[in-house]
């Protein structure tokens, strides 16, 4: 079986979701079948450039006790370099638990693929995942679909914009768009975030993991904005931590278009972030140590809020009632 480490053996051939991307026929006959071989992890090299994060989390240390517990499962995908070392195509985070794990080998599968099918491989298999950065989608999309042009012979040379591409026939982005099951521009778009200053970029990021203590951008502006040079986008990086806020997508447009007519420096940006939001509220807020003496160190925002309403409105009854009684 292909949990038992210590031997090399002979896998049948299947067609999962994740790898049914990038099946590679490695022989021919009516029974087709891999080598399933134990490779020592000193030997296996990262994917150049790898776009996908391999976070030490909570997840990666139950997935090192299952690998104590069972060894590796699926076996990863590698590919022989020509000086005799692997480079790993798919299971970098299965490779990490085994190094965490305290294992000197992984199962492998090796496939003989040049750079751009390895390429393709290795994206079209981490995009199966469910949770996935904007910032990854990003450079995943753009490697991806470099990888599927030079294959075809195409030239490189602005073979894809965010409004259209230019080659007829169902082009790489077409492919991708289909087998993502969504559409060519949101392909484009995503393309485009790899224009953003990195600080920018972990705030697009952020839009998906939402910490509290790091600024939030939304993809929408952020596309705008990964036109603005990066000179540019560092004023507005600069403006952005300053105060504690980001752009709408209409102040982005903004920023965009004065951009575009050379006009976007540090006064404009500082005049664009201080317009009011459509959807901004001013928030009245108060610090809570002066309140604490009425409350209870649990008492919720809310309780608070509504406490706070109600003697207000008493008070305001009471005037009333008063003035009502001087005349």
């Amino acid at each position: 079986m292909a949990e038992k480490l210590g031997q090399t053996f002979e896998l049948p051939r299947r067609s999962s979701l994740v790898e049914g991307f990038f099946d590679i026929a490695l022989s021919t006959g009516d029974q087709t079948r891999e080598k399933v071989m134990e490779v020592p992890l000193a030997e296996i090299d990262p994917f150049p450039n790898h776009p996908f994060q391999v976070k030490q989390d909570e997840a990666m240390r139950t997935m090192v006790e299952s690998v104590k517990a069972f060894g590796i499962q699926t076996p990863a995908i590698v590919r022989k370099k020509e000086e005799g070392r692997y480079e790993l195509i798919s299971g970098h985070r299965r490779k990490l638990a085994c190094e965490l794990a305290g294992l000197e080998k992984l199962p492998c599968i090796i496939r003989e693929m040049n750079r751009e099918e390895a390429i393709i491989a290795m994206v079209d298999a981490n995009l199966q995942r469910e949770n996935i950065l904007p910032s990854e989608r990003a450079k995943s999309y753009k490697m991806r679909l470099e990888a599927v042009k030079k294959q075809a012979g195409r030239p490189s040379k602005k073979n894809y914009s965010p409004v259209a591409n230019n080659f007829p026939g169902k082009t790489s982005s077409v492919e991708l768009a289909e087998k993502l099951n969504t559409s060519k521009d949101q392909i484009f778009r995503y393309v485009r975030l790899n224009e953003l200053i990195p600080q920018i970029l972990e705030m697009v990021d952020n839009s998906v993991i939402r910490d509290k203590n790091n600024l939030q951008i939304a993809m929408r502006p952020a596309v705008e904005l990964s036109y603005i040079p990066v000179t540019q986008q560092k004023l507005l990086l600069r403006e952005m931590l300053s105060n504690d806020n980001t752009p709408s997508h209409d102040q982005a447009i903004k920023m965009r278009k004065f951009s575009e007519e050379n006009k976007l420096d540090e006064n404009v940006i500082q005049s664009i972030m201080q317009e009011a939001k459509p959807n901004q509220v001013e928030q009245f807020k108060m610090p809570r140590e002066r309140l604490s003496k009425y409350f209870a160190p649990d008492a919720s925002i809310q309780i608070i809020e509504d406490t706070i309403v109600r003697a207000l409105e008493s008070l305001r009854q009471r005037e009333r009632s008063r003035s009502g009684d001087a005349r």
